[in-house]
């Protein structure tokens, strides 16, 4: 890449890079550290472990944040444009991925906000390369992208028939019966139309279970709306879809570019010709 030095561009290569053998050997070690971190704060939620183990989990702690600030470090040195990345979503993700730790020194307890590190592993998808799998939820991304208009209006729709159907269920069954105030009842009529159903309030009176019947079938009525929906959109991507492969763009960083793209088709940048796609 012109104007960057050469030893960043080859840290670019394999830290953003899973398509060469250091790329995909760095990302997997990367993952194994995620997960034993993870594992380290929710065994630290233990109270017996953390009695008996509590030092050594601090420390592991202490040094799996030391080793992704470092990365962290690295992934800005490493791009034309290190804002452009610490705004990205996968930017964000790393930066509150060690934040806790350091914040923990002045507020106790906020170490336990660690486990946002499991949204790292959806890096999982662009290290092992799995193109097939990388399409799919390219797909998917897609698909629900271009159906939220419809899925709003859906939910819309659900919120003021639940809104109608607990006012009504308050005026039948009333505070007697559980039925202690217009939230209540929608809250019920939320958890019968999910066919959830808690049972942690139920009608009493005939009419209030001659309407309960209604919501409940309600509820399954419509359960198949928005999937119908998202489905619709899944196939006519689906049938679209290209091949895609799992090279980020060095400028932008997103990726799902065609195999034989040699621009990215977000920002135009040059792609790295030197990886080869699995």
């Amino acid at each position: 890449m012109n104007g960057i030095a050469p030893w960043r561009e080859r840290v670019r290569v394999v830290i953003f890079e899973a398509d060469t053998r250091m790329g995909k050997a760095f990302d997997v070690a990367l993952l194994l550290a995620i997960l034993a971190s993870v594992g380290a704060v929710m065994l630290d939620s233990v109270a017996s472990v953390r009695a008996e183990h509590g030092q050594a989990l601090d420390a592991a702690e202490w040094v799996f944040t030391i080793l992704f600030t470092v990365e962290y470090v690295l992934r800005l040195a490493c791009v034309p444009v290190p804002r452009r990345y610490a705004r990205s979503f996968f930017g964000v993700v790393d930066l509150l991925a060690i934040l806790p730790t350091y914040l923990s020194l002045l507020m106790p307890g906020a170490e336990n906000l660690l486990v946002i590190r499991g949204l790292r592993l959806l890096r999982i998808f662009r290290v092992f390369k799995l193109g097939r799998f990388l399409g799919e939820a390219s797909i998917l991304r897609k698909a629900l992208a271009d159906s939220r208009h419809k899925v709003t209006v859906f939910l819309g729709t659900i919120a003021i028939l639940v809104t109608i159907l607990g006012t009504a269920m308050y005026l039948i069954e009333g505070e007697g019966n559980g039925f202690t105030s217009i939230p209540i009842s929608v809250y019920w009529a939320v958890v019968t139309m999910t066919t959830v159903g808690y049972g942690d309030i139920a009608p009493q009176t005939v009419l209030g279970k001659a309407l309960a019947t209604v919501v409940m079938i309600t509820g399954y009525s419509i359960i198949a709306v928005p999937t119908g929906i998202v489905t619709a959109e899944i196939v006519e991507h689906a049938v679209a879809a290209k091949q895609v492969a799992t090279r980020s763009c060095p400028s932008c960083f997103s990726e799902d570019h065609d195999r034989d793209a040699r621009f990215c088709k977000s920002c135009g940048a040059e792609l790295d010709g030197g990886a080869t796609a699995s």
